[in-house]
């Protein structure tokens, strides 16, 4: 339902640490907010190339986190709306203009069977630095 809202169109970025790589902002594919434990991974292919969540963290109002310490966050959550921010690392610095960006959420809820979730393909323009 809310899949085209997953991938963010603006502030598609190389890293601000210098490392080779990038910085999308996403969006939570369900109706309310969720603690992070419950977020069971965020997964980015990056022009067609999965990037492994070891090479990705993510970032919500401040806060960064690895995927492995995810389960393990009850204190904070991903509110409906908010953008968080997925960073990644590449082997070589992404060239400026247009990348497409899958990002595919898997969500834990408590009430359904399945996991719940969503996957939202976007082509983003990386601006030359």
């Amino acid at each position: 339902m809310f899949d085209q809202y997953i991938v963010c169109e603006e502030n598609f970025r190389t890293r601000d640490d210098g490392r080779p790589g990038g910085v999308v902002e996403v969006r939570m594919p369900y109706y309310r907010g969720l603690r992070l434990s419950m977020v069971e991974a965020v997964d980015l292919t990056l022009d067609g190339t999965p990037i492994p969540a070891e090479r990705t963290t993510f970032t919500v109002h401040g806060n960064t986190y690895t995927f492995d310490r995810m389960p393990g966050v009850v204190d904070d959550r991903w509110e409906f709306g908010e953008r968080a921010e997925l960073a990644f690392e590449t082997d070589e610095p992404l060239p400026a203009g247009e990348h497409e960006v899958t990002v595919a959420v898997r969500l834990r809820l408590s009430y359904m069977p399945v996991p719940g979730g969503g996957r939202g393909t976007k082509t983003l323009t990386l601006a030359a630095v």
